[in-house]
């Protein structure tokens, strides 16, 4: 089993920063992707960005493409997205999800992610 835990979320201006971090305990080992994932009020969760855990590629949506970057603390096992020129329509909850190896589906496919965290809130204001 693992557990994924988000922090970092707040309220920031449009233009601005945020970091937000997914810190994954447990068997770790058994991760392939970590993924983020956000749902905006009357929407439908979408995929934001994932990074696979052992190799380090990241992997974007074309919406926050150039304005979103993945990293890792490896000592930590924990992921961060760190959200640059937020927009309005970033704000949402923000979801941290670890998905492991053997599992065929797309990395942008919610429903092929076993661990999610609680999430945390991202509002960006006007």
């Amino acid at each position: 089993q693992v557990q994924v835990v988000e922090f970092g979320g707040g309220l920031v201006q449009a233009g601005g920063s945020l970091r937000l971090s997914c810190a994954a305990s447990g068997r770790t080992s058994s991760l392939y992707y970590l993924g983020w994932f956000r749902q905006a009020p009357g929407k439908e969760r979408e995929f934001v960005a994932a990074f696979t855990w052992s190799v380090g590629s990241t992997y974007y949506a074309d919406s926050v493409k150039g304005r979103f970057t993945l990293s890792k603390d490896s000592a930590k096992n924990t992921v961060y997205l760190q959200m640059n020129s937020v927009k309005p329509e970033d704000t949402a909850v923000y979801y941290c999800a670890g998905r492991p190896a053997g599992r065929l589906y797309h990395y942008s496919i919610g429903s092929s992610y076993a661990y999610w965290g609680q999430g945390t809130q991202v509002t960006v204001s006007s």
